[in-house]
């Protein structure tokens, strides 16, 4: 068609309009709101979470595993996925008004997710999470339910409590290991529940810091916070003295025969991170040094998660 006739034809410009106005704004909007969803169940702790749960079957699972195993390794790969989910939703909605100061860019703050929207979310990964549970054994339902309990009475009312919320948090980071001991066999070896402390620890003294990032916004909504009440310098001590305790109990496994001495190169690569990360915070406990070594601190403790498995 000649092109002076097709302007003969105002519904086809019409048109052509908007499906051009639609591919520049509105794709570009709705890719903005599918990242928004995306950044606001973390799903990098997610994967975390669910490489835990693998770790913790791993370690303590025997040379002759059911045949069902892949099966229910899988759900609780999933239980650990959505259930993190779920739980980074949930604080990011009991967050709302401190992030507009400490974190104004995330995805409530900014608008690009609704409230209500990230407590549908929320509410979807938890019933995905708990089913999948369900389907693995009674143990494994129990305690993502407990989990995800704990998770939400952080968000509601332990966060205000500072030191005693930070364990909290912390003590949902070790259960998906005992999560995962729990899927292949019917109880807990000393091996996972070592672990799953030092695991906590560590992650108790990464919350302390974040604490550190987090104290502005913090101070004004009466969050107990040990940034908060004693001042960024005791809770980079505190964070240190968490973080460190973690690492002195990492020299216990390979002195008891728990783990092979392929354990050994892994976990002083991520004690060394650990060791330099908790110098560091102690000799500048700034908000910028406390965002950045609480990011470094995910790499060691991942490289923890590593030696494990190397020393099975």
């Amino acid at each position: 068609m000649p092109f002076y006739l097709f302007l003969r034809k105002p519904r086809k410009i019409f048109y052509l309009l908007s499906v051009s106005l639609w591919l520049v704004f509105g794709a570009s909007s709705l890719m903005d709101r599918i990242f928004g969803f995306v950044r606001l169940i973390r799903p990098i702790n997610g994967f975390m979470m669910s490489l835990a749960v693998l770790i913790g079957a791993w370690i303590a699972s025997t040379d002759n595993p059911p045949s069902s195993i892949i099966w229910d390794l899988l759900l609780g790969a999933i239980t650990a996925f959505t259930l993190t989910g779920a739980s980074m939703a949930i604080n990011d909605y009991c967050d709302y008004e401190i992030d507009k100061i400490n974190e104004p860019g995330r995805p409530l703050p900014s608008g690009v997710v609704s409230l209500r929207e990230s407590l549908i979310l929320a509410s979807a990964l938890t019933i995905i999470g708990l089913l999948a549970s369900l389907l693995i054994n009674w143990r494994t339902t129990l305690l993502a339910f407990i989990s995800i309990i704990v998770s939400v009475s952080y968000a509601f009312m332990g966060k205000r409590t500072g030191l005693l919320g930070n364990f909290m948090v912390s003590l949902c980071v070790a259960v998906p290991f005992i999560y995962g001991g729990l899927i292949v066999a019917e109880g807990l070896s000393l091996k996972i529940l070592f672990f799953s402390l030092m695991a906590f620890l560590s992650n108790a003294g990464r919350e302390v810091m974040k604490g550190i990032v987090d104290v502005e916004g913090d101070r004004s909504k009466g969050i107990r916070t040990v940034a908060v009440i004693h001042g960024e310098r005791a809770a980079a001590y505190t964070a240190a003295i968490l973080i460190l305790s973690a690492v002195l109990l990492s020299v216990v496994p390979p002195l008891t025969g728990m783990v092979s001495a392929w354990f050994i190169p892994f976990v002083t690569a991520a004690d060394i991170g650990f060791i330099a990360s908790s110098l560091l915070i102690i000799q500048r406990p700034t908000r910028e040094n406390a965002r950045r070594l609480k990011n470094l601190l995910l790499a060691w403790m991942m490289l923890g998660m590593i030696a494990f498995l190397a020393g099975k």
